[in-house]
């Protein structure tokens, strides 16, 4: 049987098949998550690149870097620039890698993938990436250790397209508990702030989505029982949620017309918890530095909301 374009798609089952998940080989990417015989996240063809880089692992950078340029130690840095039509390095260095299981049960799987110095990152960087399915959805625990010599500049995030089984993105709702709006310029590069109080960009109190084109960054998130909570509801309160730990302080919220199914083009929503902000190798914000030798571990998850 030839391998999926997206290698090999690592299924995940717990109590009996009430929940599933498919990880693919192709940047660790969430391809499906059913609990209860509800979809929470977004499909892609298995022998298709990630539609609009869903699910996959943002290391060591989420969102972007402007024009692939940043200093270190006063000498400049050229990425690769891997969003042309913008002139930016975006989504990191790993999407287009094949990640290796390390540890596998029925409900769970490892999977690993190095970072190796490269021009415009002279950084090693070990990575991981786990998931644990639970009896309401899936904890995804992310690894970065510094396997080199000298600091290294670190940020996590992920892309996942979320949604409530065959609910239309337009009769969903959208929360997002931050109070500031990232303003970026039209290469999608931080400029700004604003307070989205009396704006259209707050999403506290939930936004539904009919009419509604989203490719927002947010900040200054406020807490809920001690941790990150963005959720899509459908109009009878179902819903998913997605959770993280507080290391994940910045989000970006984007919708699109083009994603592709096997079935063709549809509507979808993505929220992407984030680390650091967009361009942060530049700006510092939430930039993490590993000493040689240090390992960082966050978490964050998505779980079914009940009506």
């Amino acid at each position: 049987m030839a391998v999926p374009a997206t290698g090999e798609q690592h299924v995940l089952t717990l109590d009996g098949g009430a929940v599933t998940a498919v990880v693919a080989e192709l940047g660790a990417s969430l391809r499906g998550l059913v609990v209860d015989g509800v979809a929470l996240v977004q499909d892609y063809g298995a022998d298709a690149i990630p539609s609009q880089a869903s699910g996959i692992v943002l290391v060591p950078w989420p969102n972007r870097v402007r024009a692939g340029r940043w200093e270190l130690d006063g000498q400049p840095q050229q990425l690769d620039l891997t969003e042309p039509s913008r002139g930016n390095a975006t989504h990191g260095l790993l999407r287009n890698t094949g990640y290796r299981v390390t540890d596998r049960s029925d409900a769970a799987i490892t999977l690993t993938a190095p970072v190796f110095p490269q021009h415009g990152y002279p950084f090693h960087l070990d990575t991981s990436v786990r998931f644990e399915l639970q009896p309401d959805g899936l904890t995804i625990t992310h690894g970065v250790h510094n396997a080199g010599d000298a600091p290294a500049p670190v940020g996590i995030g992920v892309h996942p397209y979320l949604r409530v089984g065959d609910t239309s993105v337009d009769d969903l709702t959208v929360t997002v508990a931050a109070a500031t709006a990232i303003l970026a310029d039209d290469a999608k590069i931080p400029v700004g702030e604003e307070d989205v109080t009396g704006t259209d960009l707050d999403l506290r109190g939930g936004k539904r989505l009919a009419g509604v084109t989203l490719d927002q960054g947010y900040t200054d998130i406020a807490l809920i029982d001690g941790l990150v909570r963005h959720r899509i509801t459908a109009p009878d309160g179902s819903g998913v949620e997605l959770w993280a730990e507080p290391e994940f302080a910045y989000a970006q919220v984007f919708t699109t017309d083009v994603y592709e199914t096997d079935d063709g083009r549809i509507r979808a929503v993505a929220i992407e918890p984030m680390t650091c902000a967009a361009d942060a190798l530049n700006s510092g914000r939430g930039l993490r530095w590993l000493e040689p030798g240090d390992q960082w571990v966050p978490s964050w998850g998505l779980r079914r909301i009940r009506p």
